[in-house]
């Protein structure tokens, strides 16, 4: 397993995921704002860790780059259920126009 890809093996066929994690701030990884990084990579996997642990060392390792949520004031973090939901909106966001633009254009019947 490299920093940036792992390996799943299921059924019998081997897939590999680019994994990234989330948290406020991880020293030694490259950190990016959330709607920044691009997230059109075939196969993604992302971590969230929990409130009371946070993500794992195993997690972190082995990410791609390390996703942040930018929040105003003066809080620190957000739960998991409010996080996961922020990112994954994003993620499907960017998906959702990159199908959009280059995998659509080529399907179906052309009409003249």
């Amino acid at each position: 397993m490299d920093v940036m890809t792992f390996t799943v093996r299921y059924k019998g066929r081997t897939e590999r995921f680019t994994s990234i994690v989330t948290s406020p701030h991880i020293k030694g990884k490259e950190n990016v704002i959330l709607h920044e990084a691009d997230y059109t990579c075939p196969r993604l996997a992302v971590w969230f860790g929990n409130e009371s642990r946070g993500i794992s060392k195993l997690a972190v390792e082995n990410a791609k780059f390390c996703v942040s949520v930018p929040m105003f004031g003066i809080i620190e973090s957000l739960n998991l259920g409010t996080t996961s939901g922020i990112v994954l909106y994003e993620i499907t966001k960017q998906r959702r126009e990159y199908q959009r633009k280059y995998k659509r254009d080529n399907r179906g019947p052309k009409n003249a």
